[in-house]
């Protein structure tokens, strides 16, 4: 007659609970050895009991080595697994985006006036709305645009007139400066160092009426009238 089935729970009775350890550890390091050695499988078995005891069996070698082949497995799996994973979403990404832009394209050809047979009224209803709520937005854009071109304008309409006055402040400047050094040099110029004469400086002539003008000396003396006279009758004395 078969045992019964045994339940799968933690057995309370603490020495039931070390004779069913000891038991069935060694039936699971025998059938590790056994799987070892028929199948020509590397095999590795760690059991801990509940006091912290280390029971291990390993076909190969080392432990160590069939851990790191262990570690090596895990890792390319979960990487694949990884890869795996990453491609899904990367392709329900370009699902989405493919759906998103093919709305997109829908909904430019229906604000271009294009492929609105298909729409119902409401759908037209919200179209024209969204037309209207475009074309309030452009109107808004533009007139803010001029705004700010106008803003710029007088801004740079008042720098110039700044400048301007500031040019003409400095011309007029300028000017003065060079009406003043002309006049100063004018009236260097015209400054004449007269020389420091003497009161006896100018005096009258002696009066000899000959030397005066419109003087005939025949008037003078009636002698010397003569003998201008017998000069020109007859010949002058002299020249013969």
């Amino acid at each position: 007659m078969g045992r019964g089935r045994v339940e799968l729970k933690r057995i309370e009775n603490k020495i039931n609970r070390q004779v069913t350890f000891a038991k069935r550890r060694n039936g699971l390091l025998k059938k590790a050895y056994e799987l070892s050695i028929l199948c020509d499988a590397e095999v590795a078995a760690i059991i801990f009991s509940s006091r912290g005891r280390l029971f291990e069996f390993c076909s190969s070698s080392s432990m160590l080595k069939t851990i790191e082949r262990y570690q090596r497995c895990s890792h390319n799996a979960s990487e694949a697994m990884g890869s795996s994973n990453e491609t899904q979403n990367t392709y329900q990404d370009y699902l989405k985006l493919k759906d998103r832009v093919e709305y997109l394209q829908r909904s430019q050809r229906n604000l271009l006036g294009e492929d609105l047979d298909d729409l119902n009224t409401k759908e037209l209803d919200q179209l024209e709305e969204q037309i209207e709520m475009s074309l309030r937005h452009i109107r808004s854009t533009k007139t803010q645009v001029i705004v700010d071109q106008l803003t710029d304008l007088k801004r740079k309409e008042h720098m110039l007139l700044e400048s301007n006055k500031t040019l003409r402040r400095k011309l007029q400047e300028v000017s003065t400066e060079n009406l003043l050094q002309l006049s100063s040099q004018i009236g260097a110029s015209s400054t004449v160092n007269v020389p420091h004469r003497p009161e006896n400086f100018f005096q009258p002539l002696a009066s000899d009426p000959s030397l005066q003008i419109g003087f005939n000396p025949a008037s003078a003396d009636p002698s010397h009238g003569r003998a201008m006279a017998q000069n020109v009758n007859g010949f002058i004395t002299g020249w013969i």
